[in-house]
């Protein structure tokens, strides 16, 4: 009992702190005139991942614990902690996008276009399988890789005119 409750409560911890400096990146990149893109959606990615969460502290208790998935899912903090470095004050929990800026091409988005989303897919699987609810992680893994296809694709048509002109449109779609 004592670990779930330790892991979950670091998790929650993380999760926390992660909401913290994305808010405070928020703040600093609007203040340096950047849109914010396709908000709409923001409210239900902040429902789903909450709910998430919410429903491992309650069907996780009294579970058994998987060592080798804790792993996997170490491995998946220290990528986010790759992602979150590389980006710096820019890295969001939000599409905002700063008219003159270029696309970070430093560590993992030298390889990977959307890095922190596939850390993201990955967390939402592996951590119900930490307490073996396969059934869990297939369900919510699912409606993320929906959420996550809708918000790429929103993400995409921002992005592609930098990527073909190196600049970003000044105004918000959507």
């Amino acid at each position: 009992m004592w670990t779930i409750l330790i892991i979950l409560s670091l998790v929650t911890l993380q999760r926390l702190v992660e909401l913290y400096i994305a808010r405070r990146n928020t703040k600093r990149l609007l203040a340096n005139g950047g849109v914010e893109v396709s908000a709409g959606h923001y409210p239900l990615l902040v429902i789903f991942h909450a709910a998430w969460l919410a429903g491992l502290w309650y069907v996780a208790w009294g579970k058994e614990v998987s060592w080798p998935w804790i792993f996997a899912y170490l491995v998946l903090q220290a990528a986010r902690g790759w992602i979150i470095a590389a980006l710096g004050s820019r890295w969001t929990t939000r599409i905002i996008v700063v008219p003159g800026e270029t696309l970070s091409t430093s560590g993992p988005y030298k390889y990977f276009r959307h890095p922190n989303y596939m850390i993201v897919a990955a967390e939402i699987f592996i951590l119900p399988m930490v307490f073996g609810l396969w059934w869990y992680a297939l369900m919510f893994g699912g409606v993320n890789l929906a959420l996550l296809y809708y918000r790429i694709r929103e993400e995409e048509a921002v992005l592609k005119p930098l990527r073909e002109e190196n600049q970003f449109p000044v105004e918000p779609s959507a």
